[in-house]
């Protein structure tokens, strides 16, 4: 697999922006990817010191809409805290200039 093909992209809601601001950056990752994987890609495309990886594996739903039943995507997801000191500056809100 290739290192560009792990990452597949963020995951921004209230609860992940609460996180970043204590260093650790959640995003969706390749359904085969494993921990050093991810470790490895985010390190060489962002240019930070990873600490440490945290892998969730969500199944599918069942959800119903009036007579039809379906279920949503499986997803694998990656919590990445960064190393102390270290800052991915594509989420930061400080204005650069």
């Amino acid at each position: 697999m290739h290192l560009s093909e792990v990452i597949v992209k963020p995951v921004l809601t209230e609860k992940t922006y609460k996180q970043m601001a204590e260093g650790i950056y959640t995003f969706t990752v390749n359904r085969k990817a494993n921990k050093s994987h991810v470790k490895k890609a985010f390190e060489q495309i962002f240019e930070v010191k990873v600490a440490d990886v945290n892998i969730i594996n969500s199944k599918p739903k069942t959800k119903t809409v009036g007579r039809f039943v379906g279920k949503t995507s499986a997803v694998k997801k990656a919590l990445i805290k960064l190393a102390p000191g270290e800052q991915l500056s594509l989420f930061s809100s400080e204005e650069q200039s």
